[in-house]
Order: C-alpha cells, then sequence, then structure tokens
C-alpha cells in the first residue's frame, strides 16, 4: 500500500498499468534531460525524499536515478499537467542524465 497524499492521488490518471509519464527538466538550463514512468508508491518516493525515483517497467522494480550511476537528481519541483496524465519533475542534474553518457536522453534523437 502507497502512503502517497489521496489529495494527490485522486488528481493523477494512469495508464492500465497505474503509471503516469514523468518529465524530467533541468532547473537550470530548462532541457528536458528524460522521461520515466511513476505510480503512486514512486511519486511518494519521489515527494518524500527529493530523489527521482521511478518504476522500471523493463525490471518490475523501482529505482532511484543514479543510485549506481552517481549521476543524481535533486527534486526542485513537481509539477502535475493540466490533465492530470503527466508529471514534470524539475531537478538539479548532477553529471549525465541519459545512461548512454549523453547530457540527455534526447542529444541524439533528431527527427527533423
Amino acid at each position: 500500500m502507497t502512503s502517497l497524499d489521496p489529495a494527490i492521488a485522486t488528481r493523477l490518471k494512469r495508464d492500465p498499468a497505474g503509471l503516469v509519464p514523468a518529465v524530467v527538466q533541468d532547473a537550470t538550463s530548462l532541457a528536458v534531460l528524460m522521461v520515466g514512468w511513476m505510480d503512486d508508491e514512486a511519486l511518494h518516493r519521489t515527494l518524500t525524499t527529493g530523489r527521482s525515483t521511478f518504476w522500471s517497467r523493463s525490471r518490475g522494480e523501482y529505482w532511484v536515478k543514479g543510485e549506481t550511476s552517481g549521476h543524481t537528481q535533486s527534486v526542485r519541483e513537481v509539477r502535475l499537467d493540466c490533465d492530470g496524465d503527466t508529471l514534470l519533475l524539475v531537478v538539479d542534474q548532477t553529471g549525465p542524465a541519459c545512461h548512454t553518457g549523453a547530457t540527455t536522453c534526447f542529444d541524439e534523437g533528431l527527427l527533423t
């Protein structure tokens, strides 16, 4: 059972797996760093610890950004969009955000 504040939980619109996408933005540069997935527990952990915590769909477990790499995210703000179906985390990023070593996960994804 999650400890997420019920006032927050009722505002979330989750996918069938109970997840909400979380866009992560650098507080200084405003660059979009990455996207992760959160359920109620991951959001609760993020709000209470100040460290970005996500649900790994591939591994089926929680993970804290930077726990193994040292490339941490200190959360300044968590916002919910107007539809309640996407979160925005504004963070202070230490080191690269992408697991490839790139500054952001969107560095090499230019399509146009």
